[in-house]
């Protein structure tokens, strides 16, 4: 394992490209994804995520200094020469809340076939303990013919990203590392200890770093939906919840957190695999499982409370116009997996209401696809009074709306992120 090590990252999305693009100042690296679009974007030097800005990607893909540099590809013969695998493929649930784990698989499988003596594969996508040595290693045995610890080695690295952030980006943020023996845990933390700036921690087993992973978006889940059961219960009160966060935040060991919608493809998911595991072996994890249903269902509850205060306005409900503004999963970022934003729309249109979904920052395409939802370019231009307008994502650009242009006389105005003046709204969470 003293060779040098070229680095092949299976998939190129918010996880993968930032950490190629990190990679490509100190070591030969290729990217790899089945989205030949995607690919073709990637080479013509674009990042449509946001995540990594063009310069920095045309700069890694022109790098050629010692054999340093990115190179694009969809075509699984050109990793043949690679030998340091890392898979940075998504692992979402099922309509049931299920774990699948068929990018992950497939990701194995396009690996096996090029899988040699003395390589190494890291997995950074979030499972549950166990998934990378008992479900990842055999596909890779099976479709390689060569076995783990005696011919190749495997490594767990998870991902950290934290979509929007560009604060704490790819080598900021400490990396957990592990691997299957010693000396490929060494190797490993050592690869990724060159490009990480932050520093490394080295996990005692594949099964802790894994664990570790699933548990710090768990443990942000249940404490998001303690503050979104907050939120309901000083409603109720007709107590300000922002006023009481503030307030209980002078104490030096308190943790504020804000209510909000709890989506994106981490904390929405990752208590689901841990959830997952913990009931294969017998043990009904109850906390991790209530946080999950009083967060799914914030979106029904944000739109149930708009009805109620259109109610006791006497605005116009049924054939009622709707003004949803933003779509992502969070503020000032274009990603919409698993966004909860949907959950407020739906709900707004089980009764009959007109919804217009404003974001400057998604994809049109991509909602499109995803939600069947055209968005609107601006709000202020269609001669269309709103009835209920809601705020469910902090978009900076929000700050500039004009809601007395778009207001009917009988308006309710939503803020779910107490984002906006107060004077402008009837309602926050």
């Amino acid at each position: 394992m003293n060779k040098e090590q070229k680095i092949a990252v299976i998939g190129l999305g918010y996880v993968g490209l930032p950490l190629a693009v990190a990679f490509a100042e100190k070591y030969q690296v290729i990217g790899f994804d089945i989205n030949s679009e995607r690919v073709k974007e990637l080479k013509e030097g674009h990042d449509h995520t946001l995540e990594v800005n063009d310069n920095d990607l045309q700069n890694a893909l022109g790098i050629k200094e010692n054999g340093f540099g990115l190179e694009i590809t969809d075509q699984v013969d050109d990793l043949d020469s690679y030998n340091f695998f890392v898979v940075t493929v998504p692992t979402p649930t099922d309509k049931n809340r299920q774990p699948v784990l068929t990018p992950l698989i497939k990701a194995s499988e396009t690996i096996s076939k090029v899988l040699k003596k003395d390589d190494i594969v890291v997995y950074e996508s979030t499972v549950y303990p166990g998934v990378t040595e008992d479900e990842c290693v055999p596909v890779l045995e099976k479709g390689s013919g060569l076995k783990m610890n005696q011919d190749f080695y495997v490594g767990y690295s998870p991902e950290r990203i934290n979509p929007g952030d560009k604060k704490h980006t790819v080598t900021k943020i400490l990396k957990v590392t592990a691997g299957s023996t010693p000396e490929s845990a060494k190797l490993i933390d050592d690869v990724y200890a060159s490009v990480i700036t932050a520093g490394t921690h080295l996990a005692p087993s594949i099964k802790v770093a894994e664990a570790a992973k699933v548990i710090e978006n768990s443990q942000r889940d249940i404490n998001i939906a303690f503050v979104n059961e907050l939120a309901k219960i000083f409603r109720l009160l007709d107590i300000d919840t922002d006023a009481v966060l503030e307030a209980a935040a002078t104490k030096w060991n308190f943790i504020k957190y804000t209510p909000g919608l709890v989506g994106g493809h981490c904390i929405g998911v990752d208590p689901y695999y841990l959830a997952q595991k913990a009931l294969e072996v017998g043990y009904n994890p109850e906390i991790i499982l209530s946080g999950r249903r009083m967060n799914d269902g914030m979106g029904k509850y944000v739109a149930n409370e708009v009805i109620k205060l259109m109610l006791n306005k006497e605005a116009k409900v049924k054939n009622g116009n709707a003004l949803v503004l933003g779509i992502t999963f969070k503020e000032n970022c274009p990603d919409t997996r698993n966004t909860k934003a949907i959950d407020v729309i739906n709900e707004l249109k089980s009764y009959n209401m007109n919804v217009d979904v404003l974001d400057p920052w998604a994809n049109p395409k991509e909602v499109k696809e995803l939600f069947g939802i055209d968005l609107i370019e601006k709000c202020d231009h269609l001669n269309k009074k709103y009835n209920a307008i809601v705020l469910a994502v902090s978009h900076n650009e929000f700050l500039s709306i004009d809601f007395s242009k778009i207001k009917a006389d009988d308006a309710v105005v939503f803020d779910v992120k107490s984002f906006l003046p107060t004077d402008v709204i009837d309602g926050r969470l």
